[in-house]
Order: C-alpha cells, then sequence, then structure tokens
C-alpha cells in the first residue's frame, strides 16, 4: 500500500462523536511509552501526524486519521499509565472500552508489544479482554531495533508460548522497527487486505470527512 494522504480529522472522548462508521477503521493502542506513535508515523511516512512524548500518557483522546480517502487509523490512548489519577484512569478505560466494544466499522486492533519485556500482566489481561468479546485483534511487536534479530525471535517465541496456555489459535503477529521502518510493508498489506471485507451502512452516505 502506498500512503499518498493522511490527514488528521478529529480527536474525541465519545465513541458517539467519531465519524460516520462508513470507512473501515483500525486502532492502534499498548502500554504507555511503547512506541505508539512513532510507528503510527513510520507506517503513515508522516513525522509528526502523531504526537510523540517523553512523558506517558500523552495521548488522551480517541484521535481519527484518514489515510487515501479510504480508511481509518485511530490513534487511542495508552494503558498501564502510573502518572495520572485513578479517576482520569477509570475515564480513560470507559472511553477505550466503549470505543472498542462498540464502534461498528473497527475492523481490527493493533495491539503494540515492546519486544523487549517479557509478558507483562495489563498486556495479557487487555488481549484476553478483547478475545472474550470477541473484537478482531492482531499483535505488533515494538523496538526491535533495540535486539539483535535472535533476541528478537526468542522474545516473540516465548510470547508465543505464553499465550499459547490461554488461547488455541494465536493471532496474526508482526515485528516492527519505527526507526528502521521494520513491519511497515507487511502491516500495510494486512490492512490493504483485510479492508476489503468491510461493507458501508446502506443507510450512511459516503462522504469524505475533511
Amino acid at each position: 500500500m502506498d500512503i499518498k494522504e493522511a490527514e488528521f480529522v478529529i480527536s474525541q472522548t465519545d465513541y458517539t462523536k467519531c465519524p460516520a462508521p462508513v470507512f473501515p477503521e483500525y486502532a492502534f493502542i499498548g502500554r504507555s511509552n511503547v512506541g505508539k506513535s512513532s510507528l503510527i508515523n513510520m507506517l503513515t511516512n508522516r513525522k509528526g501526524l502523531a504526537k510523540t512524548s517523553a512523558t506517558p500518557g500523552k495521548t488522551q483522546l480517541i484521535n481519527h486519521f484518514f489515510i487515501n480517502e479510504q480508511w481509518y487509523l485511530v490513534d487511542l490512548p495508552g494503558y498501564g499509565y502510573a502518572r495520572v489519577s485513578k479517576a482520569n484512569k477509570s475515564t480513560w478505560d470507559k472511553m477505550i472500552r466503549d470505543y472498542l466494544k462498540f464502534r461498528t466499522n473497527l475492523m481490527y486492533v493493533f495491539v503494540l508489544i515492546d519486544v523487549r519485556l517479557s509478558a507483562q500482566k495489563n498486556d495479557l489481561e487487555f488481549i484476553h479482554w478483547l478475545g472474550e468479546n470477541e473484537i478482531p485483534f492482531v499483535l505488533v511487536f515494538t523496538k526491535a531495533d533495540k535486539l539483535s534479530a535472535e533476541q528478537v525471535n526468542l522474545s516473540v517465541e516465548k510470547y508465543r508460548k505464553k499465550l499459547s496456555e490461554t488461547w488455541e489459535e494465536l493471532m496474526p503477529m508482526f515485528v516492527s522497527s519505527a526507526e528502521k521502518k521494520r513491519g511497515r510493508e507487511e502491516i500495510l498489506e494486512f490492512i490493504e487486505k483485510t479492508k476489503t471485507e468491510f461493507k458501508a451502512p446502506a443507510n450512511i452516505k459516503k462522504k469524505n470527512p475533511l
């Protein structure tokens, strides 16, 4: 897939106020500081499309970007943020889960995992919740450039074994590096292939949201 256009559309706190669900949608989420913004910028080849920060928890809204006038890329707030109040955590958690459960045009959730870390409890709990709610998702291991090829393969294999303890069939997985642009073609090919499965609601007129 060649991304020719990537435009910010809107930020919202409520999935019901997001753009009309007439285009396929792909959401990106992960623990704070997993490299989500860097990955989004790498995929779209736009250096500042998603805002990067050294401070975890910067993304606090549901952010929609319109790609090639064909599909939405959605940047969701991270989880596992330690420097915010319990009230904010609860508000963000409800916002995210309502969006994931009720957004009708959501095709897949890309769950980002730091390949340098062993399986984290909050990642596993979130993955389990997605499965329980029958929300399609894939895993993207980030920061692969920080390890050797052998270490990356070993880390991914350990993760596979951990998931196999509770999953009969494993979800698709990608290995990525924002710095090296690793995984870009594979992820975009996956989106290109799966977005053809989307059918827009007949009662809603398609239009460019910009």
